[in-house]
């Protein structure tokens, strides 16, 4: 049982600090969520895909085997949530925040910190694949989903093509085909490089603010059921999925334990930026940003136990 401290301590509470600044800095200056959710969106989310994307030394086999597991899980969390959903009579409008909060998860802002500090530097650059295939998720089914809950909705393919996120992911790719050569540029990519180094910092600030922010309703109905689908059901289904696609060892555990991530900030951020029902999505993104430490300590502790046996870091 030590080993739950001492994940807890080097792992998880470093993210939880980072938090508590925003919230304790919203607390003391109120500040405005609509310029800090801008700031993620348009500027350190984009700098931060292309120049990991395009610099990173993963193989390309296995980023795409990476990509295509997070693309499976996606779909798989949309299943369930469909399935839930239907099954509770749930409205429409609620059935989209739910498949909202439960497919597109914190692979950013929560999972590259988390892979860093509990995996070193390969799995930062196995969640790279994560975060840019996540990112893609974001601004094309997150954007369909949370515009499909606004009631009054602006259409889909422009909103879509308006976010940088996607852009930046086509640009890395191509980049990385040519063996990257931004870098040489310097004033170029200096800049591009000091904001991808804020983003982690930056961005777990923002979510502290939009906490302090959020009144958030009981946990119970189609919130809690969201939780669980996002919390358990996700490594769960990571686990069998790892398993299918034969993935082994370390790059295994960091598939699994980034499945047990948080609702995406993004999730709130779309909400919020199309006028669908951002008091749902900001619940999620609370509770399962305070729930997914202990889930995260207590999967952490599993795997290096050696319990899932192709799974041990």
């Amino acid at each position: 049982m030590a080993v739950f401290p001492d994940i807890f301590l080097s792992v998880c509470l470093p993210i939880l600090v980072l938090a508590g600044l925003g919230w304790g800095l919203d607390r003391i200056f109120d500040l405005d969520l609509k310029t800090l959710v801008k700031l993620n969106l348009y500027l350190f989310v984009p700098a931060f895909i292309l120049t990991r994307l395009s610099s990173s030394s993963l193989e390309s086999e296995t980023g795409l085997a990476v990509v295509g597991f997070t693309i499976a899980l996606i779909i798989a969390m949309g299943l369930i949530s469909w399935a839930v959903s239907t099954a509770t009579g749930l409205t429409p409008a609620r059935r989209y925040s739910m498949k909202l909060s439960t497919m597109i998860y914190n692979s950013g802002n929560w999972g590259i910190p988390l892979m860093t500090l509990a995996f070193g530097e390969k799995g930062g650059v196995i969640q790279v694949f994560v975060l840019a295939t996540m990112n893609v998720a974001s601004f094309s089914i997150g954007v369909l989903l949370a515009n499909a809950g606004n009631e009054k909705r602006r259409g889909w393919l422009i909103p879509i093509l308006k976010q940088p996120s996607p852009w930046a992911v086509t640009i890395a790719l191509t980049l990385r085909h040519f063996g990257n050569p931004l870098t040489e540029i310097d004033f170029v990519w200096v800049p591009l490089s000091y904001l991808a180094d804020a983003l982690v910092a930056f961005a777990l600030i923002t979510l502290g603010v939009q906490l302090a922010k959020t009144k958030p309703p009981g946990v119970r109905g189609p919130l809690g059921h969201a939780l669980l689908i996002r919390l358990i059901g996700g490594p769960a289904v990571a686990i069998l999925f790892t398993w299918w696609f034969g993935f082994e060892g370390m790059i295994a555990a960091i598939l699994i334990v980034g499945a047990a991530a948080p609702t995406a900030v993004n999730t709130a951020l779309l909400a919020h930026e199309f006028n669908a029902d951002s008091r749902f999505a900001a619940a999620a993104v609370f509770y399962s940003t305070l729930a997914a430490s202990i889930v995260v300590t207590a999967l952490l502790a599993i795997l290096r136990a050696g319990w899932i046996p192709w799974a041990i870091p």
